[in-house]
């Protein structure tokens, strides 16, 4: 009688089954970006001379340095704001029944159920000469004539923030929901005050949530080319929008290729810092 044969373990599977994932990855993204590549080596638009004179023309201009740098410091900004303001929300998402963390999560997905456009022509009407804020400000006499909030960085900032908020803010009630709620009786038991509790406890454990938040709302916003465009108006210029003029009003498309490689590496390389800070959280959190 023939040993039986043996049993196949059910959680393994081939890499054949990734092959229709990989063939749509390669044709999609991979094609796309070597073209994309191959485009930005043109010297001229004509596509008659080759070199890397487009990436050494952003390099060294000072305005095309100016446009990156801006940009990647509204993405610091808005991410600032949305850690701010979403870790408290995270925090009494925790601490709150469950009919209240039904409203909660509701406030916090609602701006995914609502349109970009809609979201972004909404903060043009609140940040308005006539708007809103101002409205309401001059109706209690703060102030005399009305506040200068849209095309300004400050305006950007915050519609910016609200758009992106669920991005941090539900990766902050994950981590905070893994925390033993045993740890924050312990702490006070031993002495320990609320704010020695948070950072010694808390905010060591959440950090993985803090960097998964911060790598998605920074990458969004640096590359939402709507809300940038409405909001900032002409008087603002990022990245987007300045491959957008390149492309589609000066035609000029290899410096536009170029501009977008620069662009997609610089955002890898703060995605790269971000990832290894989450690694070393990881390692920190669990010391």
């Amino acid at each position: 009688m023939g040993a039986a044969p043996a049993s196949r373990d059910v959680t393994s599977y081939g890499m054949g089954l990734a092959a229709p994932l990989a063939l749509f990855f390669l044709i999609f993204f991979v094609a796309p970006l070597l073209q994309l590549f191959w485009l930005s080596l043109h010297n001229d638009t004509a596509g008659l001379h080759w070199g890397l004179g487009q990436y050494l023309h952003f390099l060294t201009d000072p305005f095309s340095l100016g446009v990156l740098g801006s940009t990647l410091l509204l993405g610091a900004e808005v991410t600032a704001v949305c850690l701010v303001l979403g870790f408290p929300i995270a925090w009494l998402y925790q601490r709150v029944g469950p009919k209240l963390q039904t409203i909660i999560i509701l406030i916090v997905l609602l701006p995914l159920l609502t349109s970009v456009v809609v979201r972004t022509f909404a903060w043009i009407v609140i940040l308005g000469r006539q708007g809103i804020i101002n409205a309401t400000l001059q109706s209690l006499g703060v102030i005399d004539t009305p506040l200068k909030l849209l095309y300004t960085q400050f305006g950007v900032v915050i519609a910016l923030a609200q758009v992106q908020m669920p991005l941090m803010t539900l990766p902050l009630i994950t981590a905070l929901g893994r925390i033993d709620p045993n740890l924050d009786d312990a702490s006070c038991s031993l002495g320990a005050g609320s704010w020695r509790t948070f950072f010694r406890i808390v905010l060591p454990l959440s950090l993985p949530g803090v960097i998964a938040g911060c790598t998605l709302t920074y990458a969004a916003a640096i590359t939402a080319f709507i809300t940038q465009s409405l909001v900032g108006g002409g008087q603002m210029l990022f990245m987007p929008m300045y491959l957008y003029q390149q492309a589609s009003t000066l035609q000029n498309w290899p410096f536009a290729a170029a501009i977008s490689i620069i662009f997609l590496l610089a955002v890898l390389a703060v995605v790269s810092v971000f990832t290894t800070l989450g690694r070393l959280s990881r390692g920190y959190g669990g010391a």
